[in-house]
């Protein structure tokens, strides 16, 4: 059975573009890629992390269990330069299971749906253009109303500017 994982990918280090580029084509060698979202420009969360980001949301369907799709995504993020020194810190790539289907899940290494999703415009905007009214399976929002209420007010624009 297939299942309908979206991701958000998002790295602020090297080469921003080829790296989001070269994400994308590695989860199209491990998973049926479905859609992308438009690459967005958007500010770093979290205090840590220094310049802008590039983020995007892909969204794949897959056989696998989530803890294997965990492994494999880890792998794409570390064959991308990705090291993990401080949480939020500046990276070459970071890729998170935003939802896997409907289910929820609350292990040590994974806690889908990703529990930061209402709270990160860069998320959001991006969640927004794919589904707006795909409801989040803990709290029963839209993609649309969790935006709305979203008291982060950073920066999420197109990119590159003018596309």
């Amino acid at each position: 059975m297939q299942t309908e994982v979206v991701l958000c990918l998002g790295g602020n280090k090297g080469d921003r573009e080829k790296l989001l580029s070269q994400a994308i084509a590695s989860l199209g060698q491990y998973f049926e890629l479905i859609r992308v979202s438009f690459v967005y420009e958007t500010e770093a969360w979290g205090g840590v992390a220094k310049g802008k980001f590039l983020n995007q949301l892909a969204v794949i369907y897959t056989s696998r269990p989530a803890l294997q799709v965990l492994e494999i995504i880890q792998r794409i993020e570390a064959e991308l330069g990705r090291t993990r020194e401080e949480p939020w810190g500046d990276r070459t790539m970071d890729i998170d299971i935003l939802f896997y289907g409907e289910e929820i899940i609350d292990t040590e290494n994974l806690k889908v749906p990703h529990p930061f999703i209402a709270e990160r415009r860069f998320v959001l905007v991006p969640l927004m253009e794919l589904f707006p009214e795909r409801k989040h399976p803990i709290s029963g929002k839209t993609s649309a109303q969790m935006l709305m209420e979203c008291k982060d007010r950073s920066e999420v624009n197109l990119y590159p500017p003018n596309s």
